[in-house]
């Protein structure tokens, strides 16, 4: 009984020990004239390659739901599938021709579409054929360690192993390249912090139609 405790006790101590040396990236993120910017991907790629073999790709998910994709903007590591399930009551036709991935789902309701599997880095816009105003992206990630910022420009990245850091940060409305933002952050047991101000480029949507223009597939 004492050896079972003692034993217990021993990897109650190792977890915590391990809990103990993640850390995390603090992200803020503000525009040109100084307001937060939500759905910017902030990114945190480890110097020490070996930092990659703590995280493995998972399944995820892109619902439709009242015509819009759910959410806006997805971010992955390469080599993750994602299912797009069509939670309307009318059927959509994903799609998109991004270098990164191309792909289509044709008419479809309900969860019978296959997942799909990113395993090419970079940015998949996505569309449906049906809705025209349906946008949506899937930011394929080089790095397993991510955050996305909420609607008062902040992120957190969590379960960063302790080591140096080059983060960088995309936004579909950022004015130059996202290299262009890249920072060195050295990340120890304690949270780091990083910062952003970032010009952004007026953005486009095709307008969604409403009243009676949009009943049925509209």
């Amino acid at each position: 009984m004492t050896t079972f405790i003692c034993g217990l006790v021993g990897l109650m101590l190792t977890g915590l020990a391990g809990t103990a040396s993640a850390a995390e990236l603090l992200a803020s993120v503000r525009d040109q004239k100084g307001r937060p910017v939500s759905d910017a991907v902030v990114l945190a790629i480890p110097l020490d390659r070996k930092a990659f073999d703590v995280v493995k790709p998972n399944r995820h998910v892109v619902d439709q739901v009242n015509k819009e994709f759910v959410p806006y903007i997805r971010v992955i590591f390469a080599g993750t599938s994602v299912s797009f399930p069509n939670k309307d009551n009318i059927r959509h036709h994903v799609y998109s021709f991004s270098p990164a991935k191309k792909f289509e789902l044709s008419l479809y309701s309900g969860v019978t579409a296959p997942p799909v599997l990113f395993d090419k880095t970079g940015v998949v816009v996505l569309g449906c054929n049906i809705h025209d105003w349906m946008l949506g992206y899937i930011y394929v990630a080089d790095t397993p360690f991510f955050a996305k910022t909420e609607r008062e420009g902040q992120a957190v990245v969590e379960n960063l192993p302790p080591g140096d850091y080059l983060v960088r940060l995309w936004h579909p409305d950022l004015e130059k390249d996202e290299q262009s933002t890249i920072q060195r952050v050295s990340v120890t047991d304690k949270a780091a912090n990083i910062s952003w101000t970032v010009a952004l480029k007026p953005s486009f949507r095709i307008p969604r139609p409403t009243g009676a223009n949009n009943s049925g597939y509209r």
